[in-house]
């Protein structure tokens, strides 16, 4: 589909007061920014009354953006869908199956060798069906989208997590599965249920070595990985508009590790300058125009308490740098605190890696404020004391740090720069400096670092802090050294201190951008012809899931009892994995293999109830399934945390599970269980988990007569003969049961489709 032009824009922004003064009716008050967006998205209003976490609305994103591992699953499925072409605005980007190794040059060469089958299928597929294609080398996707797709008061659903970059330009962002995306790029109206509304006041303003970053690392400190869950996360008050528009993304960014739906920015002159150095003036000018639509009613700010379900206050001007680690990036610290628990924990005080960039802090500012470090340690003589790596977030970035100097300085200090991509944020990252299960420090400006993520090693301590801190503990070699009080000893054998950081926070000269890398789709889709192998390694195309045939489940084994934290790092691992995204059968065998068996606290090994033997879970699945034995799993809190990839619902789904049961889920694995076919089952009493032995059967009762707010009985025997009953609850609309019924939402989506 043709991209959005002003005249596109211009419509919605003049419906914009019309649909804020009756959502203003409906609510009978005045409004927040995150539902002034919601409401004017609104497919139909709810017929019941709006209730924060329990009415399910359906909405009309403006757009869709898919990166390159999910949208092989997503343009598969669509495929599957039998559609001629996307109804909204679509994208795809090349940013992940990049690895880092040595250098951006050949490590872009070894990726178009090896990926290119899945790059051919990703661009015949999007040329076919009408969708955008951004190159390999172009960018990573939520930079790019923020440098040429996000704009103020809009709404765009995104097949990764960290999709809510674009809140930074006041865009409501949804990360979201691939089964969500098809949805949308069907004509689709996509649900969501109503999220609860945090408020973040920011007051004061950001000086000296404090950043954007630290802001939301606090926050994760407050608020922990779930305490967004369900959420919509507002900044307001004057100390936002301290912040510049990148430096709103990257805080926006980072929002998903809270769990939270999403987070968002108010419209101001510094997201007006964005647009405008991004060649966007004329959707700056009406962004300026409908101003009082894209921020909040002023009432907000004045009794937030009144508007918003929780209320978090930062002064920025007290703010002082932070670093979160290891294994969760809300385990979280002032740097003045940090030596102190270094010491008292034991942690690795010499660093390995230092590395910078990435999606969430990658801008020009970033790279710049980085640089003015990195040049102090140059004029003193001296260069990283260890690995340092440095991530462009796109092509423009690039090639503008590469004319404006930035990156001959960071080079300078013994930097590498790695290609456009994600890289060593996602485990894309090729390590020869360590032994596995040798114990280390790294320090990224990335936005996760749970256990095993960026390099494979468990043994692997990852820090998060700004890039400036971590340029500075580059410099230092040491994890404990604070810049703002710590010297260094230059190459004369003389101490000297870091001064704060200073930079522009967009480039004077304009962005430089020769070739962005976006290739636009056939006019005539007819014409072009996917390129899928039939004995493809990476490639397979997609066969129906089977409707539920109308019985209840019955004597159901647990396949897995997690132990503790299960991300979807656990369920679905990426790293050397994610060149089998397109491969539903392939890339089933790594399914649990990172997850911690209750039972023996081994990791990736269950028990096989048929054959009494101990084998990795995909092994002990495919067993099942040849059995044709349905099972269940079993976790504990937030469950699901982490990427958007659907695969970690998808695998299951192939080898056979039936349903999943957790004290509580993470709001994207969730939906994406449920778009599968998956019973999505939370323990009425959370003490439940604690019952369950893994000899146990279970029978879910009563499953024809399924319907929404309806609890289920729970059917448990146990091995020594004794048999218990348990209550359990779901989430799912009238909707969302048919998907169940029909065996996935996609089989749904296709038979409706047939029907017109």
């Amino acid at each position: 589909m043709a991209e959005l032009k002003v005249s596109d824009i211009k419509k919605l922004y003049e419906a914009l007061p019309k649909k804020n003064q009756e959502a203003r009716e409906k609510f009978g008050r005045p409004l927040t920014l995150a539902e002034k967006v919601l409401t004017s998205h609104l497919d139909h209003w709810p017929t019941e009354e709006v209730k924060r976490g329990e009415t399910y609305a359906f909405l009309r994103p403006d757009r869709v953006a898919m990166q390159d591992a999910t949208a092989q699953m997503a343009l598969l499925q669509f495929m599957q869908a039998q559609l001629k072409t996307v109804a909204v605005p679509s994208t795809v980007h090349c940013d992940h199956l990049i690895q880092a190794r040595v250098g951006a040059e050949q490590d872009m060469e070894r990726a178009l060798d090896e990926n290119k089958e899945v790059y051919d299928f990703l661009e015949s597929a999007s040329n076919k069906h009408g969708i955008g294609f951004w190159k390999p080398g172009a960018g990573i996707i939520h930079q790019v989208v923020l440098e040429n797709y996000a704009l103020p008061g809009t709404m765009m659903i995104g097949t990764d997590s960290h999709t809510p970059n674009a809140g930074g330009l006041g865009m409501i962002a949804i990360g979201v599965g691939g089964a969500d995306a098809v949805d949308v790029m069907a004509g689709v109206a996509w649900g969501l249920r109503w999220p609860k509304l945090i408020g973040i006041h920011l007051k004061g303003k950001l000086n000296g070595w404090t950043s954007p970053k630290d802001v939301i690392l606090k926050i994760a400190g407050i608020l922990t990985v779930a305490g967004g869950t369900g959420a919509i996360v507002e900044y307001f008050g004057e100390g936002t508009k301290s912040i510049s528009c990148t430096g709103k993304a990257t805080i926006t960014n980072m929002g998903a590790e809270l769990g939270a739906t999403t987070s968002i920015f108010p419209y101001d002159e510094r997201m007006a300058k964005y647009l405008n150095i991004t060649k966007r003036e004329e959707f700056a000018k009406l962004a300026d125009q409908y101003k009082e639509c894209l921020v909040a009613d002023p009432e907000v700010a004045a009794n937030p308490t009144l508007f918003f379900d929780q209320v978090v206050e930062i002064d920025l001007d007290q703010l002082e740098p932070y670093v979160v680690g290891p294994h969760t990036p809300d385990l979280a610290r002032p740097i003045s605190e940090f030596a102190a628990e270094i010491k008292a924990k034991g942690y690795p005080d010499k660093l390995t890696y230092a590395l910078i960039g990435s999606c969430t802090n990658s801008s020009y500012e970033d790279m710049s404020r980085a640089a003015h470090v990195a040049q102090q340690g140059a004029d003193h003589g001296i260069k990283s004391s260890c690995g340092f790596l440095i991530t462009p977030g796109s092509e423009q970035i690039y090639e503008t740090i590469d004319r404006d100097g930035q990156l001959k300085t960071l080079e300078g200090i013994g930097g590498t720069v790695l290609a456009n991509a994600c890289g060593p944020c996602i485990g894309q990252w090729k390590r020869d400096d360590i032994k596995q299960g040798e114990s280390n420090s790294i320090i990224t400006s990335f936005n996760r670092n749970f256990q095993k993520r960026n390099d494979g090693n468990p043994e692997t301590l990852a820090f998060i802090g700004s890039p400036e801190i971590v340029t500075a503990l580059a410099l230092s070699g040491s994890l404990s050294f604070n810049p703002m009080k710590d010297t260094m000893v230059g190459s004369d054998g003389k101490s000297f201190s870091l001064v704060p950081p200073q930079a522009p926070e967009l480039p004077s000269k304009g962005f430089k951008s020769e070739d962005n890398g976006y290739i636009p789709p056939a006019i005539d889709g007819d014409q072009v012809k996917v390129a899928v192998s039939p004995d493809s390694g990476r490639l397979q195309l997609l066969e129906p899931f089977a409707a539920w045939d109308g019985k209840d489940y019955e004597n159901l084994p647990v396949l897995l009892k997690a132990l503790g934290k299960c991300t979807t790092d656990h369920i679905s691992p990426a790293g050397p994995w994610l060149k089998f995204r397109g491969h539903l059968d392939k890339i089933s065998d790594n399914m649990f293999i990172g997850a911690i068996n209750a039972f023996s606290k081994e990791v990736g090994i269950g028990l096989d109830v048929l054959n009494q033997k101990r084998m990795t879970y995909p092994e002990v699945a495919r067993h099942y399934k040849a059995e044709k034995t349905g099972w269940l799993v079993i976790g504990d809190q937030n469950y699901g945390e982490g990427s958007s990839r659907e695969h970690a619902a998808m695998s299951p789904r192939f080898l056979g599970c039936k349903a999943v049961l957790v004290r509580s889920f993470a709001r994207i694995h969730e939906t994406n269980l449920k778009k599968q076919g998956i019973l999505a089952l939370t323990f009425v009493n959370p003490a439940d988990y604690d019952k369950i032995q893994e000899l146990d059967r279970f029978s879910i009762k009563n499953l024809g007569a399924l319907a929404p707010g309806k609890n289920l009985e729970v059917e448990i025997k146990h091995h020594d003969g004794t048999m218990e009953v348990i209550t359990v609850k779901h989430t799912m609309t009238e909707e969302q049961i048919g998907w169940f019924r029909a065996g996935s939402a996609l089989n749904l989506i296709r038979e409706n489709s047939q029907k017109n």
